[in-house]
């Protein structure tokens, strides 16, 4: 199981974060897109360091085009020298046409789609091979030499899928190279649920689990002390209410009989009442989504719980954390 860890959403000061992380042991790190562009700290990243792998975790893929992922992802696994993995999920629809103003239409079927004109789009610059995608919704038909790259010496980079439900997650198997599991799971939807439409959709390609990376962003509630768990424990509460709010991640809490708690988070949210959201999220829902145990114990608790599921695992603290703390839960995979 490889370990890895963020960086900051600004780019300013990522070359700092980036060298501190590799030499903190971590084997990758993500960038994430939220208010600042996922891509471009991932380019100052890769070119202060030597052996960290990077990755977008996530790039929301419906507000771009699969031409304009094509030429990023290539350039970064350039400029990384073979350490970029693409990784995207599908946001959700008021995102996409509201924030983006991007068309939104059967999110599934598109995703497919996009990663299937990506690889077109690659194969032509690798080949030469005219370029001729035509899909319901992306068409793909002039590629000039001007506008051709060629080949990478790299090879293309690795594409990770986000997903929550099982249609997304089936096309993360068939058409993706890994699938990157969303932070508002549980080890028992990923055993039940996940991990089975991942396999499914592998099938649809010929190829099964071993053909793919799994990584897991998990919550983790932890701290040198009582006080400075309780400050933890109280900010994944309120992240997983957060996300509990949200209709299309119902399914995970219906799997543990927590469906009616959706519509109440939901209900609490379009009034603005983060904090008395996270109130709801009681000792056993917190248990079950995150895994909370002292510094110490951290390394054992996350072994115990993913070692046979997953590939890479990544600590997900939304709370203020010392950089210095987590070197010693680093130690702990080691």
């Amino acid at each position: 199981m490889k370990i890895d860890g963020g960086i900051g959403f600004d780019p300013s000061g990522m070359a700092a974060q980036a060298i501190k992380a590799e030499e903190s042991g971590y084997d990758g790190v993500w960038s994430a897109e939220t208010n600042h562009d996922p891509f471009l700290p991932i380019a100052v990243g890769a070119s202060a360091t030597e052996k960290l792998e990077f990755g977008t975790g996530i790039a929301v893929a419906f507000a771009r085009n699969p031409m304009t992922l094509a030429v990023l992802a290539n350039d970064l696994q350039l400029l990384s020298k073979g350490r970029f993995m693409l990784g995207m999920g599908s946001q959700i629809k008021p995102h996409i046409t509201k924030r983006f103003s991007m068309p939104w239409s059967h999110p599934a079927p598109r995703m497919r789609e996009l990663i299937l004109a990506i690889r077109a789009i690659w194969k032509t610059w690798e080949t030469g091979e005219p370029l001729a995608f035509r899909g319901e919704f992306y068409t793909h038909t002039l590629m000039t030499p001007f506008f051709n790259p060629g080949p990478n010496p790299y090879g293309n980079p690795k594409i990770l899928l986000a997903a929550v439900g099982e249609l997304m997650t089936e096309v993360a198997g068939e058409v993706g190279d890994g699938f990157l599991v969303h932070g508002f799971s549980t080890e028992r939807y990923l055993r039940e649920v996940s991990l089975p439409a991942l396999e499914r959709g592998a099938a649809k390609a010929g190829k099964t689990r071993t053909d793919l990376t799994v990584s897991y962003p998990g919550f983790v509630v932890t701290g040198p002390d009582d006080k400075s768990m309780a400050a933890a424990a109280k900010g994944v509460r309120e992240q997983i209410a957060f996300y509990g709010s949200t209709p299309a991640y119902r399914p995970v809490l219906e799997l543990h009989g927590w469906g009616d708690l959706q519509p109440e988070l939901n209900t609490l949210s379009k009034r603005g009442e983060w904090e008395q959201m996270g109130e709801l999220i009681n000792d056993d829902i917190l248990n079950t989504f995150a895994v909370v145990a002292p510094l110490d114990q951290v390394a054992t608790e996350v072994r115990k719980r993913f070692e046979d599921v997953i590939d890479r695992f990544s600590f997900y603290a939304p709370y203020k954390v010392d950089p210095e703390m987590w070197k010693g839960v680093l130690a702990g995979f080691h």
